[in-house]
């Protein structure tokens, strides 16, 4: 089954998260080994995307919260749980 997103096709979860942003995730995340030359006009990209579009921030950090919540369940069963610290009150003297 094919999924198209407009006219684009989205492959994977990658694809519907740009498609979802209007750009890519390397933009925003990073390439493994980039120079520091890369990363600054990565950087400066970003900036100027942010700028144009001020709501964007606050459409990804919706995003990243669905994403999360979405996988809340897979998370819980990976991650090692901690018994909750107990809290005592001490008496005060008066």
């Amino acid at each position: 089954m094919r999924t198209f997103i407009g006219a684009h096709e989205a492959l994977d979860d990658d694809d519907f998260i740009e498609l979802a942003l209007g750009t890519p995730l390397a933009l925003w995340l990073g390439e493994e080994n980039e120079s520091e030359e890369e990363r600054a006009a990565r950087m400066d990209a970003a900036r100027d995307i942010l700028a144009d579009d001020p709501g964007l921030f606050n459409r990804v950090s919706q995003l990243a919260v669905r994403a999360i919540g979405a996988q809340a369940p897979n998370l819980l069963a990976v991650l090692p749980l901690r018994p909750a610290a107990r809290r005592t009150r001490k008496a005060v003297a008066a």
